[in-house]
């Protein structure tokens, strides 16, 4: 994959994601790692330990060894690449870094976290100060936690895991009832669309509900003919049996309709579209539901949102049942 940033930051704080261990962290703490924002600079902010860092700071060690930080995924799955962002760490930031993952059943504790066992996604690389430090990995197997390790020591801004999401299906279907099928911490993401100038198509599958306007997926004002659009995968083959389409804080530039578009077929560059929802109307700044109006449809893997003409969408909620076994 040529742009692994694309893909979904399965460390996210959004999806659960927290760092939930560290050797040291005098100057600033392990939990701004995985900070939704970048990292900001204040001039001239000090506290009694020194100047105020928006990251992850290491004392100077003055001993042989390494510090390093662990970090729980909000997500599980398959690391594709990393960010170490060392933003604002001039003089201050490690020399080099390596990561490592384990799968580790739920919740470790300390002692789980000391005894696992650690595989290298990432050899010992160098590093950059004040830079986005992006590395490919090319490791396959299923990640729920990581450890930075910094050599020897110094300060991190911010860490992004970008991978594949590889949830726990049969745990998420053992209840019964329906699933959403195209959320992003159930392996749903966005394969393409037709423009995102304002928001990341990406939002619309993160949990919860959007916190405001930039939290959600927008494109430009169109000016031709046409219409928007964006092609969600879904996490697991099924049938959608009830839509969720938000236009939460979308008050002037919702779009004025939408209508949905299902697949069956494994890659994209083949689809062959059926219609799953015909045109229906969007209000500005609310939740609309379809269940009747779907048609239905089984072992769906792709679905196309159509927005007319352009605008934008908080939200896609896509509630079913799982038909086949999970890819």
């Amino acid at each position: 994959m040529s742009d692994f940033t694309t893909l979904v930051d399965l460390a996210a704080e959004r999806l659960g994601g927290a760092v939930i261990a560290a050797n040291d962290e005098f100057f600033a703490e392990k939990e701004n790692l995985v900070k939704a924002p970048p990292a900001e600079w204040r001039e001239g902010v000090y506290t009694d330990r020194g100047k105020w860092m928006d990251g992850w700071e290491t004392r100077r060690r003055r001993e042989p060894g390494y510090d390093w930080a662990i970090v729980r995924l909000g997500a599980p799955g398959v690391v594709r690449g990393v960010v170490v962002d060392t933003a604002f760490f001039r003089g201050n930031y490690p020399e080099s870094c390596s990561i490592e993952g384990a799968d580790l059943p739920g919740a470790p504790d300390q002692k789980a976290l000391e005894s696992a066992a650690w595989a290298e996604i990432l050899p010992k690389s160098p590093l950059h100060g004040d830079s986005r430090n992006a590395f490919p990995t090319h490791d396959a197997l299923r990640t729920t936690h990581l450890r930075l390790n910094i050599f020897p020591d110094g300060g991190v801004a911010r860490l992004r895991v970008h991978g594949e999401v590889l949830p726990d299906w049969e745990a998420l279907l053992r209840p019964g009832g329906w699933v959403d099928l195209a959320a992003l911490e159930h392996g749903g993401r966005v394969l393409g669309q037709s423009d995102m100038f304002f928001g990341n198509a990406n939002n619309m599958l993160l949990p919860g509900r959007s916190t405001h306007m930039g939290d959600g997926w927008e494109t430009k004002r169109r000016r031709g003919p046409g219409h928007d659009w964006a092609i969600v995968r879904l996490g697991h083959r099924g049938e959608v049996r009830r839509a969720e389409i938000d236009t939460d804080h979308f008050k002037g530039n919702a779009p004025g309709s939408c209508s949905l578009d299902a697949s069956t077929s494994e890659s994209p560059d083949d689809a062959v579209w059926t219609p799953l929802l015909g045109l229906a109307k969007l209000q500005p700044h609310g939740r609309h539901v379809f269940e009747k109006e779907l048609a239905r449809l089984d072992g769906v893997t792709q679905v196309r949102l159509n927005i007319q003409p352009d605008g934008g969408i908080a939200r896609l909620r896509l509630f079913g049942t799982a038909t086949a076994p999970a890819r």
